[in-house]
């Protein structure tokens, strides 16, 4: 089975979760920007959390199925339809044998995912399917899909994930927003911040730049300061991690960040709420929430524990 690329996106690319272990080799990391997405779609086919899928940026392309496949989307709310019929996100659909998806308007979010059952078939570079678009390397011939662009999936039997009706519930689900308030712990300089720059941070509204991109979201708003000068050695960063500049503005690092950075850190999204920053665009607003890591841990495991029930119940459904 393959699909073919009609018309091509915006930015159409296949991700996987990243290219997890070489960053003391300088390599960054990749992947969806969306995980809970990617990850909530593919457990409702009985894919691997790690299966390729494809992310969509609005425009999204338009995409004909080759073969008989079960699909599902998740992530931005793209407004889908298949052969003229609306297709809702988080639940499986049967796309036929030249069945045609196209997309209609941008109801919320900015990125959107197309799993199918079994997954692609793509590039590895490094263990990883996901496209690192830099070095020209891993899913689609290392870049972004085009017009004409045929990919292969991956044979499956699973074919009684359509026949269960499943779909994922709201209460995992993302509550996508142009204007969430996500939550942070504090970061390794957080304590240099003025009195005045932490009440900057956790009290004022930032706007997303037009300057952003799967590398970094800049963020503008009034400038935060420090208490004093600091000279820093460069020192690892991850996805989510909060970044001052010199002139005082925040840049939020994203799936395809850099290793590591020599701007102080003041602040690292916490991993449940990266979804919800990883869906805003251009002009949308953010707004910031202090917790401890306790807190953050616990709902990462909370969340953990929820997909481990999702699996369970669809693994169940395929299985009556």
């Amino acid at each position: 089975m393959s699909i073919l690329i009609q018309k091509p996106g915006m930015l159409t690319t296949v991700q996987d979760l990243g290219r997890n272990g070489y960053r003391r080799f300088g390599i960054n990391p990749n992947g969806v920007m969306d995980v809970a997405a990617a990850c909530l779609i593919n457990i409702l086919l009985g894919n691997d959390d790690n299966e390729a899928v494809l992310e969509m940026h609005f425009p999204a392309p338009e995409i004909v199925f080759a073969a008989d496949v079960v699909a599902a989307i998740g992530g931005g709310d793209f407004s889908p339809i298949l052969d003229d019929h609306a297709v809702t996100n988080w639940r499986p659909f049967l796309a036929k044998k030249d069945s045609v998806l196209k997309f209609g308007r941008n109801a919320v979010g900015n990125r959107a995912y197309l799993a199918v059952s079994g997954g692609f078939k793509c590039d590895e570079w490094l263990g990883s399917s996901s496209t690192n678009l830099a070095a020209h390397l891993g899913g689609f011939y290392g870049r972004k899909l085009e017009k004409s662009d045929r990919i292969e999936a991956n044979k499956t039997t699973k074919k009684k994930t359509f026949a269960s009706g499943g779909q994922v519930s709201q209460s995992l689900i993302p509550f996508y927003s142009h204007f969430p308030t996500v939550r942070v712990i504090a970061g390794g300089e957080f304590e240099n911040l003025t009195a005045n720059g932490r009440e900057l941070l956790l009290n004022q509204d930032f706007t997303i730049s037009s300057n952003s991109n799967r590398m970094g979201f800049r963020l503008a708003g009034k400038p935060l300061n420090l208490s004093r000068p600091v000279e820093l050695i460069s020192s690892a960063v991850s996805f989510g991690t909060i970044q001052m500049l010199p002139d005082g503005q925040l840049i939020v690092l994203m799936a395809d960040h850099q290793t590591s950075g020599g701007y102080p850190r003041i602040a690292h999204v916490i991993t449940r709420d990266l979804p919800l920053l990883a869906q805003l665009g251009a002009n949308d607003k953010v707004a910031f929430h202090l917790v401890e890591i306790a807190e953050a841990e616990n709902l990462a495991l909370e969340f953990e524990h929820d997909l481990n029930f999702l699996r369970a119940g669809c693994k169940f459904q395929a299985n009556r």
